[in-house]
């Protein structure tokens, strides 16, 4: 089983790395220093490193995150969100692979308090979003087999993201304010490794698992009450160490160029249902990166 991954730098490709490795040679694709480079702005890159692997599994872990530069960067946006995609999706249809992709839970507009189905109506906020949900589309077109895994709120102990700019600030500061009024489930990039080969072994037995999911851990909470949680275990891990004030505050006190969903949860149920797997609680991989992370402190 020959498998094709893009992305393997990101958070979450570099944890496929390690869990794709039990179900075949893994080919990893990034955009420097790799023995297989990409650039995602030629989409005849794309195609002929496709070609040239013939992959039986097409990993996705490339995105263009950068929610606020999108917003005047929305080609760049599309080439990697959209376009990018829809060219593996067309190369899995031609070969008979299985394309796994991961998406947003910013293609919802963010409105009300239930968790989002995958049969609710997308209807992106920013330029971020509407890139994404392209993609998904492109994907779902092409008549490719895949699954396509929306998520949210996308942790490691590597690379950028909240939990590690909280350690950061939280040590650096007497007093940090965080916006209360955002709601989601902070999700581990090695738990959606982890989840993801065992959705493709499983898929790869039956295609008719094959399409859309939401995959988040399980709970939910804002990202004031996700920086208190850490500032809370960064006391106990560090008695002696300095720990910011965490202090609730709106979104609205911090305007930014892309406007965010203030409802980010998901509705993992079809997934369980689907795959037969749990969802740990979000706090079970937060203390896992954030015994790693403040090792390094």
């Amino acid at each position: 089983m020959k498998i094709l991954l893009f992305g393997k730098d990101g958070q979450v490709g570099w944890e496929l790395q390690r869990a794709l490795l039990p179900i075949g040679e893994v080919l990893s694709v990034g955009r420097r220093g790799a023995a297989i480079m990409a650039d995602f702005s030629n989409p005849d890159s794309v195609r002929k490193i496709i070609h040239d692997v013939n992959p039986d599994i097409i990993a996705n872990a490339a995105a263009y995150t950068a929610v606020d530069m999108a917003e005047d960067d929305g080609d760049n946006a599309l080439k990697i969100n959209a376009v990018a995609p829809a060219i593996m999706a067309k190369e899995a249809k031609k070969r008979g692979a299985l394309l796994l992709h991961y998406s947003t839970e910013y293609v919802f507009d963010g409105s009300g308090q239930q968790p989002w189905l995958e049969t609710d109506r997308p209807a992106p906020l920013n330029v971020y979003g509407a890139s994404k949900l392209e993609g998904e589309r492109e994907i779902a077109q092409s008549g490719c087999n895949h699954l396509i895994f929306r998520t949210s709120w996308v942790y490691a102990a590597r690379g950028k993201n909240f939990l590690k700019t909280m350690v950061k600030l939280i040590g650096d500061r007497d007093e940090l304010n965080v916006v209360s009024d955002q709601i989601g489930a902070p999700t581990g990039a090695a738990l959606l490794a982890d989840i993801s080969a065992h959705a493709i072994r499983a898929t790869l037995e039956d295609n008719a698992l094959c399409g859309l999911y939401h995959l988040t851990a399980a709970g939910e909470t804002s990202w004031f009450e996700y920086a208190s949680y850490i500032a809370d275990q960064m006391k106990a891990a560090l008695p002696n160490a300095k720990v910011a004030a965490i202090k609730p505050t709106l979104s609205s006190a911090y305007p930014q160029r892309a406007k965010r969903p203030s409802n980010s949860r998901m509705n993992t149920e079809k997934f369980k249902a689907k795959f037969k797997l749990n969802l740990p609680h979000w706090k079970i991989g937060v203390d896992q990166s954030l015994t790693e992370v403040l090792g390094q402190v």
